[in-house]
């Protein structure tokens, strides 16, 4: 089990650093290559990754299409660095992207809609004003994660959110201001990149989310349950 989560840890972090290098995730081989091991031993980690909620996989292929808080195909969040960007999921790992590779320009639009918005990161710190909607528990993430992301949108007020869920028959979740979730970003994400990293337990992120500030009924989780 050791000797899995540390291979495991190296596997994860490969692939974030080449995507923050690079823009793109490496394939099978190049990870092998460059880590040492056989490809069945990355295929066998990357099967353990999806199952631990670290990775997700293009279906059928052994292809990384999620590895938070990137995403590897477009979304309708960008973030610009420096030298190249990066698509995210949603804005909490938009916020989590800045975080990782220092001063960033988010671009977004509110509520996934027509309206654009930017909001700027540097040392950490968000530079803009609004609110993000989370609509859906994180307790319900693995559900369906990719659609429990599309909807973590930013608005420019918690009314435009009351708005947008009467336009689209949603239920309000739980609304937060962006620099709240820039510091929910920066205690999740903080430590992505590391080469023993390992995924949050329920009881962690129980933590995490309390340290942000977020509490009640909708940020509850069961700490009783594996990893987050």
């Amino acid at each position: 089990m050791a000797e899995h989560l540390a291979i495991d840890g190296r596997v994860h972090a490969a692939i974030l650093r080449t995507v923050v290098e690079r823009g793109f995730a490496p394939g099978v081989d190049e990870l092998a290559a460059g880590l040492g091991v056989d490809a069945g031993a990355i295929a066998a980690s990357l099967a353990r990754l999806v199952d631990n909620h670290a990775v997700v996989l293009q279906p059928g292929r052994l292809e990384p299409w999620i590895v938070h808080p990137f995403a590897l195909s477009p979304t309708t969040v960008w973030v610009e660095g420096r030298d190249r960007g990066w698509w995210a999921p949603c804005m909490w790992c938009a916020l989590g992207i800045g975080a990782l590779v220092g001063d960033a320009r988010i671009h977004a639009r509110l509520g996934g809609e027509r309206e654009a918005v930017t909001f700027t990161v540097r040392d950490g710190e968000v530079d803009g004003d609004g609110v993000v909607h989370f609509l859906r528990p994180p307790r319900d993430a693995w559900d369906n994660v990719v659609d429990w992301c599309a909807n973590v949108q930013p608005f420019g007020s918690s009314a435009d959110v009351d708005a947008w869920c009467a336009r689209h028959g949603r239920r309000r979740g739980s609304v937060h201001p962006v620099a709240q979730v820039a510091d929910l970003a920066r205690r999740w994400y903080g430590r992505h990149l590391d080469p023993d990293w390992k995924k949050w337990t329920t009881a962690e992120a129980q933590e995490i989310f309390g340290a942000a500030g977020l509490a009640g009924e909708f940020w509850a989780v069961d700490t009783t349950s594996g990893r987050f």
